[in-house]
């Protein structure tokens, strides 16, 4: 998937990070990963590249066009202030972790916390041994590698939660192939894929931006699901990244479990909807700025024992 996923409500059609662009989004009602409803918006995303983030500069708001709803900036560093009169709504905050490769290896995995590491080993020997005794990771970085690798990643992508829920899976259309191979032209792409039992389990493809490569798509078989395939794909990736030539990997936008643990380190951020300052605009965002906080409070009511099979049984319907 495109990694980063907010916490609900507003979401645009994630473009490469670190670039200007427009898309058809949406301002959306979701509990969890699931959208009950949208309230379409033609924004104009203005994403920071982890770079930009931990400059903790703002970015300069290109005008308008006509037919534009508004801006979506991502990964804003929390002291960064813009400039903006219209509708202003805060679409969450987090931490943007990355890893310092340059560090090194060694330095990585002491920083990892105790349980971290543990964890980490006994998932890869129980994955091990599914595989006859070693892991088996295939590695693809030049055009006709990611030609081998787009047919294998693509049809495991299908079956992940990310292309079933969000449609945020790897991309599947000639044009974004050909992008792809293009960018593996230029030694901007590094992916990776698991497999077990021989067959495919898990993928994992990142796109460079200068010296940080991004953790831009990755899924792995539901079915797998048990022995935690992306997780033992993650930690050999960033095993053969400290020999690459990238200073960073960068988990991009939003939070995550496996993000905080496996990160070096992390820039504070937070995402800002900024829309033009009509009243349909006005009520749009009152409406998911309402919903959000329902939605915390039923998060916290349904924490209590007696309603977390009623919860389950949301997440499941």
């Amino acid at each position: 998937m495109a990694a980063g996923q907010a916490a609900g409500g507003a979401i645009v059609v994630q473009p490469r990070r670190g670039t200007r662009s427009v898309s058809a989004g949406a301002l959306r009602l979701q509990i969890g990963a699931r959208t009950i409803a949208s309230i379409p918006r033609r924004l104009r995303r203005i994403g920071l590249s982890l770079d930009e983030a931990l400059a903790g500069s703002a970015p300069a708001l290109p005008p308008l066009a006509s037919g534009e709803d508004g801006y979506l900036v991502t990964s804003l560093p929390e002291a960064a202030g813009v400039d903006w009169r219209g509708v202003r709504f805060e679409r969450q905050r987090y931490t943007r972790y990355y890893v310092d490769l340059e560090a090194g290896e060694a330095a990585w995995r002491a920083g990892l916390s105790g349980q971290t590491r543990s964890t980490l080993k006994r998932k890869a020997r129980k994955l091990a041994a599914e595989s006859g005794g070693t892991l088996d990771v295939r590695r693809y970085r030049t055009p006709g590698e990611i030609g081998d690798f787009h047919p294998v990643a693509r049809a495991l992508a299908e079956t992940t939660y990310q292309e079933r829920l969000m449609g945020a899976g790897l991309p599947g259309d000639a044009g974004a192939v050909q992008r792809m191979i293009a960018q593996a032209g230029e030694d901007q792409v590094r992916a990776w894929l698991l497999y077990v039992r021989g067959e495919p389990a898990a993928y994992l493809w990142c796109g460079a931006d200068g010296d940080t490569l991004r953790y831009d798509y990755v899924g792995h078989d539901p079915e797998l699901a048990a022995l935690s395939p992306g997780s033992v794909l993650m930690e050999a990736a960033l095993g053969d990244l400290f020999a690459d030539r990238f200073a960073r990997f960068d988990f991009t936008e939003g939070e995550g479990q496996h993000k905080r643990g496996m990160a070096s380190a992390g820039v504070a951020c937070r995402d800002l909807l900024l829309l033009r300052p009509t009243l349909a605009n006005r009520a749009a965002v009152s409406l998911v700025g309402g919903f959000d906080a329902a939605m915390r409070v039923a998060k916290r009511a349904a924490a209590a024992p007696a309603l977390q099979g009623i919860a389950k049984r949301v997440r499941r319907a």
